[in-house]
C-alpha cells in the first residue's frame, strides 16, 4: 500500500513513451463514440416527447435508437476509455514499460471495430433486446477477443512490475481487468449464443447488468480516484487500511445487488432477500470509499478552483457517493414500489455511468494526455466550458429524471390513475430532459474538439500546466496550497504564495504513487 521510494523523469518518460501509441487510439475512439451516442441519446430523448420525429426512417425507431445509444455509450466511450487509464496508471503505478505497442493498439482498433458493428446492427434491426447486452451475436465475439488480447497486458505489467508495495488502485484495477471477460463471456454464452430456458434469463441478465457496474465501472472509476486526488493535492491515502476495508467490501458484496431490478418479478424470493441484504450492507464499502477520499482532500479543496483534473475527479468521487447511497435506496421494497418502471431509474443509472464513471475519466483524460504529448493542453477555457456543460447538463437531466420519476411511480400507485395518465405526469421533465442532453452535446464536442486540436497543433512543450484562474490564498498556510499538478516528465511542486505560483522542481513523489 506504501508508494514506491523512487521513480526518475527517465522512468516515467519511458513509461509513456510506450503507452503513447494505445492509450491515445483508445481516448480517441472512444471519445468520437461518446460523441456519436450522445447524438442517439438526443434524438431517442426528444422522441419520448414526439414520438412521431423521424418516422420516415425505420432504423431510427425509438426501439432501436434507445439501446444503440446505451451501447455506443457503455462499450464505445466507457469501456475502451476506462481501458485506457487503467493501462496508463498501471504502468506508472509498476514503473514497467510495454515490451511493444503494436499488438495493443491493434487490439483496440478491433475493439471498435466490433462496437462499430454492433451499433450498426443495432440500428438494422439486430439487435437482442437484452439490457446491457444489445449487440448482435456476431459482434460480441469481436469485443471478447479484442479485451482479452488488450487486457493481458494490464496482468503483464503487473506480474514485471518494480518490487513496490502494491498501492491501492492497483487492487482496483487489476480486479476490473480480470472480471469484465468473465463476465461478459459468461452472460453472451447463456443469453445470446446458448439461450438458457425459462425465467432464468432475468436473473443472469440482471447478474451480468449490475456487475458491469459493480466490478468494472466502479473498480476503473474509483482506481483513478485514488491516484489521482493525492497525486494532486501531494498528499498520501488517508487511511491505507480503510482503503482496503472498501476495496475488498465492494467485491464481497456488489455481486449479489443485481435482482434488485427483479423484485415483484418471477423468480425465487430468496434471490431477492440476499440482493436487498447485499445492497444494505454495500454501505460499509461506500462510507469506506467516501471517508477515505474526503479525508484525503481535506484542507485542499481550494485546489478544485485550479486545477482541471482535481475538479472532475472529485465531482466524479462525491457523485459516487450519491449515486451508490440511492441505489441502497432503491433495492428497499418499499421504496422499489414507487421507482420501479419509472424514469427515476433512468436518472440514476445516468448518475452512475455519466456523473461518477465519465467525470472521472474526463478527468483522468485532462491528467494524462499532456505526459503521452509532451504538450500541455492548449485552452483551459474549453476545459472550463466542458467541465460546466457537462455538470450542469448532468444535474439538469438527472433532476428532470428523478422528479418526473417520482410523479410517475407515486400516480402508478394510485388505482384511480390511468398508467397512460401517469406517463403524462413526465412528459414536462421528459422535454428538460432533452434540453439537457443538448448541453451534454456541446460539452461533448467541445472536448472532442479539444482532444483533437492537442493532438494535430504544432508539437509545443508549455510553460506550465493547464490551470484555471488562481485564486489568491492565505501566504501563512503554503503547506496546505501546494499540489503536484507537472504535466511533463520531471514533475514540480506548485506552491500558493499571495496571488501567484512558486514552482519547486520535484520528482513526483511526494504524493503516495508515482
Amino acid at each position: 500500500m506504501s508508494a514506491p521510494e523512487s521513480s526518475s523523469p527517465e522512468e516515467r518518460r519511458i513509461v509513456d513513451l510506450s503507452m503513447r501509441r494505445p492509450v491515445i487510439t483508445l481516448f480517441g475512439f472512444a471519445i468520437l463514440w461518446l460523441i456519436v451516442g450522445s447524438f442517439l441519446g438526443l434524438a431517442s430523448a426528444w422522441k419520448l416527447v414526439q414520438p412521431g420525429i423521424l418516422d420516415s426512417f425505420p432504423w431510427l425507431a425509438f426501439g432501436r435508437l434507445r439501446p444503440a445509444h446505451v451501447s455506443a455509450v457503455a462499450y464505445g466511450w466507457a469501456l475502451p476509455a476506462g481501458l485506457g487509464v487503467a493501462l496508463w496508471i498501471m504502468a506508472r503505478l509498476c514503473r514497467t514499460a510495454l515490451p511493444s505497442t503494436r499488438w495493443l493498439t491493434n487490439a483496440a482498433i478491433f475493439w471498435n471495430l466490433g462496437v462499430l458493428i454492433g451499433v450498426v446492427g443495432i440500428l438494422a434491426g439486430h439487435g437482442t433486446s437484452i439490457e446491457w447486452l444489445d449487440f448482435p451475436g456476431y459482434a460480441a465475439p469481436i469485443l471478447f477477443v479484442s479485451f482479452v488480447s488488450a487486457g493481458l497486458w494490464v496482468a503483464v505489467l503487473f506480474q514485471y512490475r518494480k518490487p513496490d508495495p502494491v498501492f491501492i488502485s492497483e487492487w482496483y484495477l487489476l480486479a476490473a481487468i480480470l472480471s469484465f471477460p468473465w463476465l461478459y463471456a459468461a452472460a453472451n454464452i447463456l443469453l445470446v449464443w446458448s439461450p438458457v430456458p425459462g425465467s432464468a434469463h432475468g436473473p443472469i441478465n440482471w447478474w451480468y447488468g449490475s456487475n458491469l457496474f459493480g466490478l468494472w465501472f466502479t473498480p476503473i472509476g474509483l482506481g483513478a480516484a485514488y491516484y489521482l486526488i493525492p497525486k494532486i493535492v501531494a498528499r498520501p491515502v488517508f487511511s491505507a487500511s480503510l482503503a482496503q476495508f472498501g476495496f475488498w467490501a465492494l467485491i464481497v458484496f456488489y455481486v449479489w445487488t443485481g435482482m434488485n431490478h427483479l423484485i415483484g418479478g418471477p423468480v425465487p424470493v430468496w434471490m431477492i432477500s440476499v440482493s436487498v441484504v447485499a445492497s444494505v450492507l454495500l454501505l460499509v464499502a461506500i462510507l469506506a470509499v467516501a471517508v477515505t477520499l474526503h479525508g484525503t482532500m481535506r484542507g485542499d479543496f481550494h485546489a478544485l478552483k485550479s486545477s482541471p483534473t482535481l475538479r472532475f475527479t472529485v465531482f466524479g468521487a462525491m457523485t459516487y457517493t450519491v449515486v451508490a447511497l440511492q441505489g441502497c435506496l432503491m433495492a428497499i421494497p418499499s421504496l422499489n414500489t414507487f421507482t420501479h418502471f419509472t424514469d427515476f431509474t433512468i436518472g440514476h443509472a445516468h448518475l452512475g455511468l455519466y456523473g461518477f464513471f465519465s467525470m472521472i475519466l474526463f478527468g483522468a483524460i485532462y491528467f494524462i494526455m499532456p505526459r503521452l504529448t509532451g504538450g500541455e493542453w492548449p485552452s483551459a477555457k474549453l476545459i472550463h466550458w466542458h467541465f460546466w456543460l457537462a455538470a450542469i447538463g448532468l444535474l439538469l437531466m438527472v433532476a428532470a429524471l428523478t422528479i418526473g420519476g417520482l410523479l410517475q411511480g407515486l400516480a402508478q400507485y394510485d388505482p384511480s390513475v390511468s398508467f397512460r395518465t401517469s406517463l403524462e405526469f413526465a412528459t414536462p421533465f421528459r422535454i428538460v430532459r432533452g434540453l439537457s442532453g443538448i448541453l451534454l452535446l456541446a460539452g461533448h464536442l467541445l472536448f472532442g474538439l479539444h482532444f483533437f486540436w492537442m493532438l494535430w497543433k504544432p508539437r509545443m512543450t508549455a510553460a506550465g500546466p493547464t490551470l484555471f484562474d488562481l485564486q489568491p490564498t492565505p501566504e501563512d498556510a503554503p503547506e496546505r496550497n501546494a499540489f503536484c499538478h507537472s504535466s511533463l516528465g520531471s514533475g514540480s511542486l506548485l506552491v500558493r504564495r499571495g496571488p501567484g505560483l512558486l514552482s519547486i522542481p520535484c520528482s513526483c513523489w511526494v504524493t503516495s504513487n508515482p
